[in-house]
């Protein structure tokens, strides 16, 4: 469900999120040769291989389960959200006509994520505002017909009189939402520039959850009144800095659930209790704010009990976004496509 293309990044950030206070290693660390890390020629860990079920996505973002069990993922570039086949992978257009992104690089803005609450989808926009150079509002949208909508809650606004507090610094007056998950008739959303956990009501009802110093808040996924959530660290995103954590809709700090794979951007639970996360990749110490991670370096791992991640599928190209049908997981990437990985749930 969530989406980073880790390349937001004219806007600029540590790890394209539109993030405060980066700061961005000299050297790569002792041990971490980015040379060392060649592409991965396969999609594939053990017994178990992802294979691409759709290309051509113009660009991939977040993504959802719908009421009817189908995959929709957001095409930030075209504002649009597409229905996707889970068996087939044929496309449909589900909704189009919302904010593009401003800019042609992958990642900078526009529609980025959508979710249902009932039958009824709302999509999480951002970087289109007039701090951007746009003239549309940063906020969750309700998507009303094919080509029909309306604004429920104006996240830019919030943002513009609610800036975070000291030390955390910004340039973005509007905040970077990043992801949002359904919450109790309303939902969870994700800045990952204020860094922040927000709450919003379909009537525009905003409040801030739980406040965070330069960690990247990505992704979220939600059992009972508990969240978890993904971080992926500030640059150089180190594996240390990427992790899991949880908190309560009340609490005024979090726990840190795993550690330990690079550059975490989502974050979603399997069968029972289990949990996943989806790691980007290794990040190129000494690149600028908003490059993506290298190519092929992603992976899916499972969260172990004892705060350790063990990978599933690795060598996947920049993924943004994860989500399971049955036992099978699907991955959203930057470069819009859809890898299914059969079995991920064994």
């Amino acid at each position: 469900m969530l989406r980073i293309s880790i390349s937001r990044g004219l806007v600029a950030t540590c790890a394209g999120l539109l993030i405060a206070g980066c700061d961005q290693a000299a050297a790569p660390p002792p041990g971490q040769d980015p040379a060392a890390l060649a592409p991965l020629a396969s999609h594939h860990a053990g017994a178990l291989t992802a294979t691409r079920l759709v290309t051509g996505l113009d660009e991939g973002s977040g993504s959802a389960i719908g009421p009817d069990g189908a995959l929709y993922v957001p095409e930030p570039q075209a504002g649009r959200i597409s229905r996707v086949d889970p068996k087939s992978g044929a496309v449909t257009t589900f909704a189009s006509g919302l904010p593009k992104s401003l800019f042609e690089d992958p990642g900078n803005g526009g529609v980025l994520d959508v979710a249902f609450v009932g039958r009824t989808a709302y999509a999480l926009v951002d970087g289109v505002a007039s701090d951007l150079g746009g003239n549309d509002v940063v906020g969750i949208y309700r998507i009303d017909g094919p080509t029909s909508f309306t604004v429920v809650a104006d996240l830019g606004e919030y943002a513009l009189r609610n800036p975070p507090p000291p030390p955390i610094s910004y340039f973005v007056p509007t905040g970077w939402p990043y992801a949002m998950e359904p919450y109790k008739g309303g939902f969870l959303v994700t800045d990952g520039h204020f860094n922040r956990v927000l709450k919003v009501s379909l009537d525009g009802d905003i409040t801030n959850v739980i406040q965070f110093g330069n960690i990247v808040p990505t992704g979220l996924a939600v059992s009972g009144n508990t969240v978890y959530m993904a971080e992926a660290g500030p640059i150089p995103h180190l594996p240390e800095n990427g992790k899991v954590i949880t908190f309560g809709m009340k609490s005024p700090s979090a726990t840190v659930v795993a550690s330990g794979a690079r550059l975490l951007v989502d974050v979603e639970f399997g069968h029972g209790r289990s949990l996943y996360a989806l790691a980007q990749g290794f990040f190129t110490p000494g690149h600028g704010e908003g490059t993506p991670a290298e190519p092929n370096t992603g992976s899916l791992v499972k969260v172990n009990p004892n705060g350790t991640f063990t990978v599933i599928t690795e060598g996947l190209n920049q993924p943004t976004s994860l989500e399971f049908i049955g036992n099978d997981a699907y991955v959203v990437t930057l470069g819009g496509e859809i890898w299914k990985i059969d079995n991920a749930l064994r």
